[in-house]
């Protein structure tokens, strides 16, 4: 368990329910010192003072704030200590909002609320948020700052995470959005297949930091006394993307072929309509298939009626001959 950072209570209305705060995240990003290159020996820096060129011990460091004209005002922890902040060892509960009502971008560091005390309150808010489907919204003093925070509940515990004064989030005031985009309902349905194809439950198991992985097998390697060996890079899709929705069924095939997905064929890509052509063309097939059973018979009677016509034919030629034969 690590360390708590803070010690005090969630004031709910007239109860109070005593925590204390752990960090709920962890950095995992693998930190450097700086070195001398010929020895490995370790760069120190020392605190020195800009007036007088002493080395400054940390104990006589305080907090100054640089006024606009280059004047300096100190502040010590006597001037912090008594600031009018109401809530500096309590939660204040301000109001219970819809989670998806406070915007990502505002949320900061979030805190797990251990209970010190009596568990039964803890739960009570915690089974009470679950059922509401909402989130306090409070007002804490962290590290000698007065912060807003939003208590939920995870997993079966309380999280306070912080979150930015509404002041703190500069608005999106971005140069494009003055320009007249029109994008195509084509393109829009072809990005919308691609967001399809790679739509899924979020699972964090399934990601994970490849850069670090690969710093720790250098640094591994090193230690080891082993040759570094660099992994062979990906070749590059071939052929150059043509336009927007050319770059968009190329996505959208990757993406599926990712998944274990049969790429879409020319005709489907293009969204035609060629499932609808079997259904037209049955009533065709049908009546081929009736003309051809009668065709036989047409041609066996124009059979029948010429080897008629010609044995009349043949019978009347005999005749003519035998007729001259006796006159003669």
């Amino acid at each position: 368990m690590p360390q708590s950072i803070w010690k005090g209570s969630i004031s709910f209305g007239l109860v109070s329910i005593p925590i204390r705060l752990f960090s709920a995240t962890e950095e995992k990003d693998i930190s450097f010192r700086q070195v001398h290159r010929e020895d490995g020996g370790r760069i120190r820096y020392k605190r020195v003072c800009s007036v007088d060129g002493e080395e400054v011990p940390y104990s006589d460091i305080a907090k100054g704030y640089e006024l606009p004209d280059g004047e300096m005002v100190v502040l010590d922890d006597d001037d912090f200590a008594n600031l009018p902040i109401s809530s500096s060892r309590a939660v204040e509960v301000l109001s219970f909002v819809p989670a998806e009502q406070i915007d990502a971008v505002q949320m900061g560091k979030p805190y797990y609320c251990d209970p010190t005390g009596d568990a039964k309150p803890y739960v009570l808010l915690r089974d009470a948020l679950e059922n509401a489907e909402r989130v306090a919204v409070v007002k804490v003093a962290l590290r000698q700052r007065e912060r807003l925070a939003m208590l939920r509940p995870r997993e079966g515990v309380l999280v306070m995470q912080t979150l930015l004064w509404p002041d703190e989030v500069r608005a999106a005031k971005l140069d494009f959005l003055d320009e007249d985009v029109t994008v195509r309902s084509q393109e829009l349905t072809m990005a919308e297949s691609y967001i399809s194809a790679l739509s899924a439950d979020f699972d964090p198991g399934e990601f994970s930091d490849h850069y670090r992985e690969a710093l720790e097998e250098v640094i591994e390697a090193k230690v080891a006394g082993r040759e570094v060996v660099t992994p062979e890079e990906q070749p590059e899709s071939s052929g150059q993307v043509v336009d927007l929705m050319e770059a968009l069924r190329r996505s959208v095939a990757e993406a599926k072929s990712r998944r274990g997905e049969a790429p879409a064929t020319g005709a489907e890509a293009r969204q035609a309509p060629a499932k609808q052509a079997p259904a037209k063309q049955a009533p065709a097939k049908a009546g081929k298939k009736t003309t051809a059973k009668k065709a036989p018979a047409k041609k066996s009677a124009q059979k029948a009626t010429a080897k008629k016509t010609a044995a009349k034919k043949a019978a009347k030629s005999t005749a003519k001959k035998s007729a001259a034969r006796k006159s003669a």
